[in-house]
């Protein structure tokens, strides 16, 4: 690709994950309203939040398998379509199981998206600047969650089926966008015994392991952070306005990030998210106004916000050394990406009901020092792309 070609699959690849983002992150202003009209638990709070993670756990693979045997373009048609689908089902439904199953639905297609317009964007990037594409692809997609909020709150005024009714219009705009992107490079064939046999190298386990570590900490707080701000007395507009905020601070910040990591390494950032999130974490259940709550829910963002780039620039790397496929590549990420969600969300919120809030995220803390010290302890030695 020239120049010219590839700001243009910059741009289509970020409005793909700029809009999927945006919805799967709506839920958030919703569900103290949801819980209230539906007479949900935690735990039933949790499996709706989850249910998108889930969708994504199970197309993880089939997504990956699709990027690399038909092509990255006809994954994000697949994508695209399931999300059309699935959106407006998730607005016009009023019965808890059919939510769950429209929001895993749009995780599947989400798990296609999100494999196609990576693994095209990666085949098309020089390697030494990956981390700072892969910091780009983020921002738009964390701009999307950033506007999810937005669009939550409106749902929450104007109603789900007008506002969910929408996406329908921008995946047929995003389908004809991928139709005027030229043709992609070819991605490696493989096998998925290739992709089985790479699980065991270290620094591939690693990298998966942190991008499911922030997964579950996100997981966790997408749950209860809206429903105990809540309990402190915020509105609607008040998660909504916390969850943008927190967006914002890590869009902004996840290019950098990932420019970084190609120019530091993809250790240095990993690293200090850690130790941020870890403090965060313990952090959570201290404070007793909304206010206070909302400061460290955006604290937990920004040390969250350090993790992506680098640990999907260096599993992207590791591929490439290794002779894997980078669509396999963004199938281990979405595995590892939706299993962290799905234990965050569905396992932090039957935890909080059976124990209080506190011990799911301490959990999650104490996990986050022991891979800070692990790591601080036995040097990782990184992959490098061939």
């Amino acid at each position: 690709m020239n120049a010219r070609e590839l700001r243009l699959l910059f741009l289509v690849a970020g409005a793909i994950v700029f809009v999927d983002t945006m919805f799967y992150a709506a839920v958030a202003p919703l569900l103290p309203s949801l819980s209230r009209e539906l007479h949900l638990s935690k735990a039933s709070a949790g499996l709706l939040t989850a249910g998108y993670a889930i969708g994504t756990l199970i197309g993880a693979i089939p997504g990956g398998l699709l990027a690399e045997r038909a092509g990255p373009r006809i994954t994000l048609y697949t994508g695209l379509g399931l999300m059309g689908a699935a959106s407006p089902a998730f607005g016009l439904l009023d019965n808890i199981v059919l939510l769950d199953a429209a929001r895993i639905l749009q995780g599947f297609g989400g798990a296609c998206t999100w494999a196609g317009a990576l693994a095209w964007l990666i085949a098309e990037v020089p390697a030494q600047r990956r981390g700072s594409a892969i910091g780009g692809a983020l921002a738009a997609g964390i701009g999307g969650a950033l506007f999810g909020p937005v669009i939550g709150t409106l749902a929450h005024a104007l109603g789900r089926g007008p506002v969910f009714s929408a996406v329908v219009l921008l995946a047929g705009v995003l389908i004809v966008a991928v139709a005027s992107l030229p043709a992609p490079s070819p991605l490696p064939a493989h096998g998925p015994t290739r992709l089985l046999d790479q699980l065991r190298r270290p620094v591939i386990a690693l990298s998966m392991w942190l991008v499911a570590l922030p997964a579950i900490a996100s997981g966790t707080m997408n749950v209860l952070g809206p429903l105990r701000l809540g309990e402190l007395g915020a509105g609607a507009a008040g998660i909504g306005a916390t969850f943008l905020i927190a967006a914002a601070i890590e869009a902004a910040m996840s290019p950098a990030v990932g420019h970084v990591s190609d120019r530091r390494g993809r250790i240095l950032p990993l690293r200090t998210g850690l130790a941020i999130s870890a403090v965060a974490l313990l952090l959570f259940t201290v404070p007793q106004t909304a206010v206070l709550l909302a400061l460290v829910i955006v604290l937990e963002t920004v040390g969250l916000g350090t993790f992506w780039a680098p640990a999907m620039a260096m599993l992207s790397d590791a591929a490439d050394s290794y002779g894997v496929s980078q669509g396999y590549a963004m199938a281990l990420i979405n595995l590892a990406w939706a299993t962290g969600q799905v234990t965050g969300a569905a396992g932090g919120g039957t935890l909080a009901k059976a124990t209080g809030d506190a011990v799911p995220f301490a959990i999650v803390a104490a996990l986050c020092v022991a891979t800070l010290g692990l790591m601080l302890v036995r040097p990782v030695r990184i992959a490098q792309p061939r």
